[in-house]
């Protein structure tokens, strides 16, 4: 009996915990458990991140701004803690604070007033010092921004990949500790004007619901030596500030290379001249070139040799590389410790003097700041190398103007909100609208229905109509018109003239569109044919090509038809088809040799352009003359078999003056048809007096 009493009790004590022990052990698992839900939030918010789109402030953003706030509050709480317990304090002893009780302690007029008027002018003195190097942001909160990532438009490449790196911005913290990873720091816009470089980054601010800290680099600049160095250091120190206390910021700084050209004597791109690879690229000749006279490659000053330009013409200002040094320190310098960090750094520093090697205090480490650099530039090639590396500008993107399909969203975007009448609401309307702003930027798509608008309130509607941005569009493609009195010869030979270009494209390239047919004077034309590819199109063949200066020879061909004679008007129309014949000979390949004149370096060729190497050579002229006399022989017999379409044309404008879109192939297919009927009747005629004369 004693026995098994003394095993239960021995049982018993074994199988009693320790003390603690059961809270030891819960203590354990909810911290693991905490752990696992860390590591798989952490994965989830990742996996958001690589396939959609993190929420506005969320992952480890949210996180860092929800801490931030509160420990404000907490700051807050104790600061007002001391103030507080010394007024209770007074007020439970019976000896309360009367603040209407208080007074300021006298002082001499003569004393106070001169102690004023220097501590004025010091503090003129110092302001003027401090306000040279303060930074010229604007920052906008993103409840300020009006801008979406939805209303982003015809950009969707670039859009989707600066979703990445927001996502990646977001959630920086998850992507470095469990992949290794280093978010994305800076990101560079480059294109054309207009092409949406800035909404984008407006959108992206509003999208993370961060700070958006806006300045143009012009800003920076400052007629004080050393102040546009100091300038950008507190631009970069307001940026870190910012994402102390938000947990990121996004800077975006508009036109970079006003401070951020190549130092002299370094090549303006970071790519190296020579690799272990190559890369053949095609090139697409999109119609006919639209400069003339550029420079040729290789030649100081406009260069590109193997691709790359080169800044071979001179060397910056000490200033300016003093001005991108810094830019570039403090691109790479974005984790720097706070004024606080600093004291306690340097108080460690005095005690550790006095502490043996084993008991030396830890310095603090500078906190992590989340911070997303944005530049836009229409320069990039002409940037500091050193800028374009990774780890400073980590992506560059190339805006680029919309395709037909982009161009398309974006007119629909635009007319959703302004006042138009239904017929622009018609899918064939829209779809040719989209064909025919080939080019046009996201900017410019705008602009046009905003002046049709304009064109709508000249003639007392309040909404625009197809009329009004076709007008639009030729004013801005080509100018005002310019009333000329003309001669009745000169309207009728300049009318025969662009009817020559119409019906030879007409004829000879149906897939073309025929936009506008004029003989109303504009800028330098007296008169002219506009017209443009159906589709986007990014190469020619050879019948395109020679398609092209068939239309250009229609003028002239056309005046030789009629009047028996040339006037001076087809000297631009021989410019234009000696460019094209130029580019089949000397590029292309599309003649009977296979040199291309653009691989000609190191002699007297390589001093020109294209045209030029291609016509200072004696066979490559003479293939270009032959080009241009063939078109030009089946031009005038093409012309000759259908003098009744040419004819037809010259009237309509003769007394119209313009023809737009669809009333140019208007007047040619009833010309057409009337011709087709009057062969009809001729041939009808001619059978019957046979069969008369048969009988």
């Amino acid at each position: 009996m004693r026995h098994r009493v003394s095993s239960s009790l021995t049982m018993g004590i074994t199988a009693r915990p320790p003390p603690g022990g059961t809270c030891t052990q819960s203590s354990e698992r909810r911290v693991a458990a905490m752990a696992r839900g860390k590591q798989q939030g952490s994965a989830d918010m990742l996996s958001d991140a690589g396939t959609g789109r993190l929420t506005m402030g969320g992952g480890d953003v949210g996180a860092a701004r929800e801490r931030s706030r509160r420990r404000r509050l907490w700051t807050l709480f104790l600061l007002l803690l001391l103030p507080a317990a010394y007024l209770w304090g007074r007020l439970i002893s019976g000896d309360p604070l009367d603040i209407f009780d208080l007074s300021l302690p006298s002082i001499d007029p003569m004393l106070l007033i001169p102690a004023l008027f220097f501590l004025a002018l010091i503090a003129v003195l110092v302001g003027s010092t401090i306000g040279a190097g303060r930074s010229p942001h604007v920052t906008y909160r993103p409840e300020q921004i009006d801008v979406t990532l939805d209303d982003v438009k015809a950009i969707d490449p670039v859009k989707d990949d600066v979703v990445r790196s927001l996502n990646l911005f977001l959630a920086h913290k998850a992507f470095s500790s469990e992949m290794g990873g280093t978010p994305r720091r800076g990101l560079l816009f480059e294109g054309a004007p207009g092409t949406g470089k800035t909404h984008l980054a407006k959108a992206m601010a509003r999208e993370a619901g961060v700070p958006f800290l806006f300045v143009s680099a012009t800003s920076f600049q400052s007629m004080y030596y050393g102040a546009t160095a100091r300038k950008i250091r507190s631009y970069f120190k307001a940026l870190r500030k910012a994402a102390r206390q938000e947990g990121g910021a996004i800077g975006f700084i508009e036109e970079i290379d006003a401070i951020a050209m190549a130092r002299g004597g370094l090549s303006m791109t970071a790519h190296p001249t020579t690799s272990s690879s190559s890369v053949m690229c095609c090139g697409g000749l999109e119609g006919l070139p639209t400069q003339y006279a550029a420079a040729a490659p290789g030649i100081v000053g406009g260069a590109q040799s193997g691709g790359l330009v080169r800044n071979l013409a001179g060397m910056t200002s000490e200033g300016v590389g003093g001005v991108v040094n810094e830019l570039l320190v403090q691109m790479q310098s974005f984790d720097d410790p706070t004024g606080f960090q600093k004291l306690h750094t340097w108080f460690v520093d005095k005690l550790n003097l006095y502490l043996p090697a084993h008991r030396q205090l830890s310095r603090p480490v500078p906190p992590s700041t989340n911070v997303l650099v944005i530049a836009a530039t229409n320069r990039a090639d002409n940037l500091d190398p050193a800028l374009l590396r990774p780890g400073r500008f980590d992506r560059r993107l190339t805006f680029e103007p919309p395709t037909k399909a982009g161009r398309r969203e974006l007119i629909d975007f635009f007319l959703a909100k302004k006042a138009h009448h239904q017929e622009l609401d018609a899918e064939e309307q829209r779809d040719s609208l989209a064909s025919v702003t080939q080019g046009y930027t996201p900017v410019m798509i705008e602009h046009l229905f905003d002046e049709g608008l304009v064109n709508a309130l000249r003639r007392g509607d309040q909404a625009m109509n197809r009329q009004d941005v076709e007008r639009a569009r030729l004013v801005e493609e080509v100018g005002l018109g310019q009333p000329v009195a003309y001669t009745e010869h000169e309207k009728e030979l300049i009318a025969t003239h662009e009817a020559g270009h119409a019906v030879t494209a007409w004829l000879v390239a149906p897939q073309r569109r025929l936009e506008v047919l004029t003989i109303i004077k504009r800028r330098d034309a007296l008169g002219l044919l506009a017209h443009g590819d159906a589709e986007d199109v990014f190469t020619r063949s050879r019948e395109e090509m020679t398609g092209l200066i068939r239309i250009a020879m229609g003028g002239q061909s056309a005046e030789e038809l009629f009047f028996s004679d040339i006037s001076t008007g087809p000297s631009g129309d021989l410019l234009y088809a000696t460019n094209v014949a130029a580019q089949m000979v000397g590029a292309a390949g599309m003649t009977d040799t296979l040199i291309s004149y653009a691989a000609v370096q190191g002699s007297a060729l390589s001093d020109t352009n294209l045209v030029g190497r291609v016509l200072s050579d004696k066979d490559g002229r003479e293939r270009v003359e032959r080009i241009l006399q063939e078109q030009k022989s089946h031009t005038r017999a093409l012309l000759h078999e259908n003098r009744h379409l040419v004819e037809a044309l010259r009237d309509a404008l003769t007394e119209r003056h313009e023809l737009i879109g669809r009333e140019i192939t208007d007047v040619l297919e009833e010309a057409q048809k009337r011709h087709r009927e009057l062969l009809v009747d001729v041939r009808t005629s001619a059978a019957e007096g046979a069969t008369t004369l048969g009988g």
